[in-house]
């Protein structure tokens, strides 16, 4: 069994070595070849663009999510300090009355204190949410118009 299937592949292989193909068929499959290389270098070359395109999206959504960052640590600083400074002036009162009106008025400007951080990082926030969708939206346009174009 094993000879007859030897002798069977060998009779094909020495039939297909005499072969030849057809010369349609080879500048068919040589244009073939020519234009998937054109057509992965168009796409490879988007391709590339998009990912600077993200890139620099995602640039900006960091650096607003560090300006978030900043803001956060510099009200959270603010406020520190400034318990500290009541602390301190708590610490140096005469009477009674005397700290607990420096504790009241230091809770009524911190409330009114962290009503104005608390806007002020609202709408940093949605600044920030605006640009990063804007930014990966006009990626992504960007992107489908470059691979429209290039298809």
């Amino acid at each position: 069994m094993n000879e007859q299937f030897t002798r069977q592949a060998q009779d094909m292989f020495n039939v297909a070595k005499d072969a030849r193909i057809p010369e349609n068929f080879q500048n068919m499959a040589e244009d073939g070849v020519a234009k998937s290389r054109e057509m992965y270098n168009k796409l490879n070359s988007v391709a590339r663009e998009n990912v600077n395109t993200v890139e620099e999206a995602m640039l900006a959504a960091h650096a607003g999510t560090k300006a978030i960052g900043e803001k956060v640590m510099t009200n959270a600083s603010a406020n520190t300090e400034a318990m500290f400074e009541v602390a301190q002036a708590v610490a140096k009162a005469k009477t009674v009355p005397e700290a607990t009106r420096l504790q009241a008025d230091f809770v009524q400007q911190q409330a009114a204190a962290m009503s104005a951080q608390t806007k002020e990082l609202f709408d940093l926030s949605s600044k920030v949410a605006k640009q990063t969708f804007e930014s990966f939206n006009a990626a992504a346009a960007k992107s489908f118009e470059q691979m429209k174009k290039e298809a």
